[in-house]
């Protein structure tokens, strides 16, 4: 998502300015506000502004037993409504917190309404609310972005947990600053002769007014951290500076001394490097990386220290809005991008001088790599593009230079596609796996039961992809059918890549393993249960020698274990079953030639 800058910001401490102008105490919260930078650090804390609490919002009781240990707050007034955010910067060694309140007094502050504590192991350079201007999405040190309304106040409490304080830096961000880019806060909150403290790009010059009614002489001053230093032949009411330190003039009227401080930093100016034009393979959902340009950009500059953006007009690139994704969607054609360089520490000392030229190039356009089945009958398959595209050279692994090619083997083919300009060569590869299918057979047909329900599964020695039906029944992927009637039924079996079905006339009746006419009543015949279900059903009986022993049809009550009269020894016995078809064809059970013992 683009990043959103607004018109000011907080600079990092310079060497002995380290406690100019800040507090370390609610009560006496340094006011900022939309024009006004401000140097920021912290060493110690004053008073207890939380009264001996050790929790507030997530922020906890620090190594002092307080919940600050070195703490800086800051205070201001919302002039306009929208998104608001902000960015600390500090020494990514170094761990501070945050808590922003919605109060109009240190003695009730609340819950913060924004909140940070978490430590700074990733070594982060940013700590907020909103986006991390380095473009880290996945930062644990940023919270929502804050919806304001005009008049709101609020206190902001920056806290440094590390022993080290390199002092830190503040960017106001959002929305806001786009619909209201110099009035979103309240500068009425600030009273001081010289204003807001001041920052301002190197090279350039600042002027302080203290121009006042009645004044008798003016005197200036300057601090550069070891007390402040008369500046000599300075005596009008504005000064003119370009050297960084905390000023003063003193104002003698006739009624009164005025003196008024105000800080003054000038921040790093980038000078953005030469980039070269760059032609990419571009296609559909395949972004183009943008950061691969930042280093031409930044051109040996610290990339810890400057920001680069991109931007498709010059306008957007001078006012740093509109920023393009990183992880841009190029299309085909020719466009200018335009970059802008700025420094993290203070966005509006940038230099957006330089852009490049930036083709896309279609790349080839094939279809999705596939798998594709030969049946085992030595059919043939088509693979490859249907049409062909004659700004596109093709070659496949086969040595052949067509678009598609006829195979009868299996195996893994590779199609490639070729466009050219100039020296750009946009490839684009497709690969389609060719396997064989095993043409399905039935191997078996198991039937469980002896009833009006039955269970019938189709078995087969076979490793595929099949799927199996009863009758005229639905295809389903298992291979088991129940509560099937009793009677002469048809299973299917079809392979599900197109190579063919098998279909297979089988009885559902059921049979006993063993009988022993003895005499006795139980179990003194054999016979098969279910033969009234079929079409004039003939059951042949042989002996293990392959001799024809007895037939029975449906009206026969079984075999006695007899032949000819004479009682046949204890043995293994075979049978098989026929019947007739809807057609009035004979057919013989192929699944039921099966074995029953005779016993005595």
């Amino acid at each position: 998502m683009p990043k959103r800058y607004a018109f000011f910001i907080l600079l990092i401490s310079i060497g002995g300015l380290l406690n100019a102008q800040v507090s370390s105490d609610c009560s006496s919260a340094v006011p900022i506000c939309s024009n006004t930078p401000a140097n920021g650090g912290a060493n110690g804390f004053g008073l207890d502004d939380f009264n001996g609490a050790t929790r507030s919002g997530c922020l906890e009781a620090t190594t002092t037993g307080a919940i600050e240990s070195n703490s800086s707050w800051y205070r201001f007034r919302t002039s306009a409504s929208g998104q608001l955010g902000f960015n600390i910067g500090h020494d990514a060694q170094e761990d501070w917190d945050f808590a922003l309140y919605l109060a109009d007094d240190c003695n009730d502050l609340g819950e913060p309404i924004r909140c940070n504590f978490f430590d700074n192991r990733d070594e982060n350079q940013f700590i907020g609310v909103g986006e991390d201007p380095t473009g880290n999405t996945a930062s644990l040190q940023y919270e929502d972005w804050v919806n304001v309304e005009p008049g709101q106040n609020y206190y902001l409490l920056i806290n440094n947990f590390s022993s080290s304080d390199s002092g830190f830096s503040i960017q106001f961000t959002g929305d806001i600053f786009n619909t209201n880019p110099t009035d979103a806060l309240d500068c009425s909150i600030i009273s001081n002769l010289l204003g807001a403290p001041i920052v301002a790009c190197e090279n350039e010059t600042v002027q302080l007014d203290a121009t006042t009614s009645n004044a008798a002489s003016y005197r200036w001053y300057r601090d550069f951290g070891s007390g402040f230093q008369l500046i000599q032949n300075q005596s009008n009411s504005t000064l003119t500076i370009n050297i960084a330190a905390l000023y003063r003039v003193e104002v003698i009227t006739s009624a009164e001394t005025i003196i008024s401080d105000v800080q003054v930093a000038f921040s790093s100016r980038p000078v953005a490097g030469p980039l070269v034009d760059e032609v990419v393979c571009v296609s559909a959902d395949v972004p183009y990386d943008l950061g691969q340009k930042d280093m031409e950009a930044l051109n040996g500059q610290d990339a810890d220290s400057f920001l680069v953006g991109y931007y498709s007009s010059l306008a957007d690139a001078q006012m740093g809005i509109h920023e393009l994704p990183k992880q841009y969607e190029k299309t085909a054609g020719v466009e200018t991008i335009f970059v802008r360089v700025s420094s993290l520490e203070n966005p509006n000392c940038y230099d957006a001088s330089q852009s490049f030229e930036f083709e896309g190039i279609a790349a080839p356009i094939l279809g999705l790599d596939q798998q594709l089945f030969l049946c085992e009958d030595g059919s043939t398959a088509t693979i490859g593009q249907a049409t062909s595209n004659p700004n596109y050279v093709y070659s496949w692994n086969t040595g052949q230079t067509t678009p598609f090619i006829t195979v009868s083997e299996p195996g893994t083919y590779i199609l490639t596609a070729t466009t050219s300009q100039g020296n750009v060569n946009c490839v684009r590869t497709r690969t389609i796996e060719v396997i064989t299918s095993i043409s399905p057979e039935i191997s078996a047909v198991e039937i469980d039961g002896f009833s009006i329900s039955n269970t019938v599964t189709i078995l087969t020695e076979l490793d595929g992809d099949f799927e199996f039906r009863l009758d005229d029944g639905e295809f389903q992927t298992e291979p088991i059918f129940e509560d099937v009637l009793p009677g002469n039924h048809t299973v299917f079996m079809r392979d599900l890549n197109g190579c063919g079905v098998v279909t297979e006339e089988i009885a559902v009746v059921g049979y006993f393993a063993y009988f022993s006419p003895n005499g006795d009543g139980i179990n003194d015949s054999w016979h098969i249960e279910g033969m009234e279900y079929l079409n004039e059903p003939v059951i042949s009986i042989y002996n293990r020698y392959g001799k024809l022993i007895k037939q029975l049809n449906a009206n026969d009550s079984g075999w006695d274990g007899t032949f000819s009269g004479q009682q046949m020894p204890e043995s293994d016995y075979w049978f098989k079953l026929s019947y007739l078809d809807d057609n009035g064809t004979r057919l013989v059970d192929k699944f039921l030639r099966k074995n029953f013992s005779l016993r005595r």
